[in-house]
């Protein structure tokens, strides 16, 4: 068996894509809901500051800062990876379970075969490259062909930022007309 080696950059910042072991399928999406669940369980426990995050049908990105003195970012993504395999398999049943996508390894470790067993990780080196990482997460749903507007795809940290934004600025009002009172 192969042995990855990783980075160690405690406190340090990087970048990520996690991809489901079924490209082309729609199952992040389809299945937000269990992942935004996995997600936060996960984070409660080894929270990490979120500086992004979109999720797209089979694979999402994301940038996270790690706390100072802390680089496990490998335990926090197995264990979201778990957590969703699992909540997928209790809202699913067996069905959870591609037989397509396991392989005789795969069923021997007892792996769902919902996820690549990997992950892609690449640490940010200063400001310019977390702000070329923060634009490929933003525009990942334009690429990819989801949406026209990168704002209009709901699945990423910066729709919900955009919304929150909105929501704070309150209604907006046009011209006044002329001859009506303004208030």
């Amino acid at each position: 068996m192969s042995r990855y080696r990783r980075l160690r950059v405690p406190g340090g910042t990087a970048f990520f894509t996690v991809c489901l072991a079924e490209r082309g399928s729609d199952l992040l999406v389809r299945e937000v809901d269990l992942l935004r669940w996995a997600v936060g369980a996960t984070l409660r426990d080894w929270p990490v500051e979120v500086l992004a995050w979109v999720v797209l049908p089979d694979h999402m990105h994301a940038i996270w800062r790690m706390p100072e003195g802390d680089c496990g970012y490998s335990r926090r993504w197995g264990a979201i990876k778990g957590r969703f395999s699992v909540a997928l398999k209790e809202a699913r049943g067996q069905a959870a379970q591609s037989p397509a996508l396991r392989s005789g390894a795969r069923l021997r470790g007892g792996e769902s075969g919902v996820w690549q067993r990997r992950f892609w990780e690449h640490h940010i080196t200063g400001p310019q490259d977390l702000s070329a990482h923060m634009a490929f997460c933003r525009n990942a749903p334009v690429r990819e062909g989801l949406v026209s507007r990168a704002g209009d795809w709901p699945y990423s940290s910066f729709a919900r930022a955009e919304a929150r934004q909105a929501a704070q600025a309150g209604p907006v009002s046009g011209p006044s007309v002329p001859g009506r009172a303004t208030g």
